[in-house]
């Protein structure tokens, strides 16, 4: 988990992640926290390893860690925090010594972790793991939610 340290220590990841707490400090909805990105790498690495997939933790990790990165501007410029967020993602696997199949990878699976239809294996564990990271079920604002009742997390299940 060298590499997953770096980005996370990195000061521009650091930023990134400061503009997204700062511009969600009064949200009630579901945030965008380190704590949520770290929720959703754990889910989604033990969904990687109920399915047999063979992508190695490293790769699970930095995808779930950096696919709300591009957040800020979403809030800030109204463009899709995916595509941003995988331009973003992408200097940062590089400074942290990912290969370039691997940025390749891990890009698309951001960029796509919200697409309705993606055939990309990542892109899907990462959409599942995202969802399944939300604890619907215990939110005090879940009446006033833009999400659909079925896409709601309304129990605890994987």
């Amino acid at each position: 988990m060298e590499r997953i340290n770096k980005i996370i220590n990195s000061q521009e990841y650091i930023d990134w992640l400061s503009k997204i707490n700062q511009s969600e400090k009064n949200r009630i909805f579901c945030g965008h926290s380190f704590s949520h990105l770290l929720d959703v790498a754990r889910i989604m690495y033990l969904e990687t390893l109920t399915k047999g997939y063979d992508y190695s933790q490293e790769l699970v990790y930095s995808a779930a860690l950096l696919h709300d990165i591009g957040r800020s501007i979403e809030y800030s410029a109204g463009a899709d925090h995916a595509r941003e967020g995988a331009v973003i993602a992408k200097k940062l696997l590089e400074d942290a010594g990912f290969s370039r199949h691997e940025v390749d990878e891990i890009t698309l699976a951001i960029a796509n972790h919200n697409a309705k239809d993606t055939s990309h294996t990542l892109s899907q564990l990462l959409q599942f793991a995202d969802k399944k990271s939300r604890n619907c079920f215990l939110c005090s604002a879940q009446a006033q939610c833009n999400w659909k009742q079925q896409d709601k997390n309304m129990e605890v299940t994987l």
